[in-house]
């Protein structure tokens, strides 16, 4: 199994990129998302992988996190979601978003992605509901598609025109963070996700402390 691979991207397709590992190319489908967060050609790259082995067909698919792997092999277990419709979801949503639309069961998100339909995007949401919060409690680490760099090393600054990361590493980390404490206080893995997700869909940039004070808030009882 080819788990992880980096080298030089060769070339750019619609879908997919050649990686040029040691002199052996490797096509790699990536989503969307991930193809626009690549570097050009003559470039370092790495991408988590999987590898699809049918009788007639050997297939690469690329991730930049083990997170986004991992989400993208529970989204491959539901009937009618294979590999294209996988990264569609994840090009459309990220991990983030599609585990706050499972966590709230919002299939309405998961139709964004090209090709899913509102019956499929609400099986989707109905069977990995239970699974959603042992994703949102893994820490997605860094990013693999950057080129490797030494530890400390500052964070590159966005060129001119383009928008900053949709979360920064405080926030990033947050979402484990505030899983991990409602989880010692007592509160069910499910009620949980569906607490954070909400208090991180009002709040992206929330640090951990502010998104358990938001979670909290929510599970406390109404009336």
């Amino acid at each position: 199994m080819i788990g992880k691979l980096t080298g030089v991207i060769d070339m750019r397709g619609d879908d997919h990129v050649l990686l040029d590992v040691r002199g052996v190319g490797y096509i790699v489908h990536v989503s969307d998302r991930t193809l626009m967060a690549l570097p050009g050609p003559g470039e370092v790259a790495a991408l988590y992988t999987d590898l699809v082995v049918r009788e007639d067909l050997l297939q690469l698919f690329g991730f930049p996190t083990l997170l986004e792997k991992e989400w993208h092999r529970v989204l491959t277990s539901v009937q009618g979601v294979g590999a294209k419709a996988s990264l569609a979801i994840l090009g459309a949503l990220g991990p983030d978003g599609v585990s706050r639309a499972i966590a709230l069961g919002d299939s309405s998100a998961l139709r964004k992605a090209p090709g899913v339909g509102p019956k499929l995007a609400q099986r989707i949401a109905n069977e990995l509901k239970d699974k959603a919060p042992a994703l949102m409690g893994v820490q997605s680490g860094a990013t693999a598609t950057a080129r490797e760099a030494e530890p400390e090393a500052p964070l590159p600054v966005p060129k001119a025109g383009t928008s900053a990361p949709a979360n920064p590493p405080a926030a990033a980390q947050a979402v484990p963070e505030a899983m991990s404490a409602l989880g010692n206080l007592g509160y069910a893995p499910a009620d949980a996700a569906r607490a954070v997700a909400e208090a991180q869909a009002n709040a992206p940039e929330a640090d951990t402390p502010a998104l358990i004070r938001a979670a909290l808030r929510l599970l406390a009882p109404k009336g």
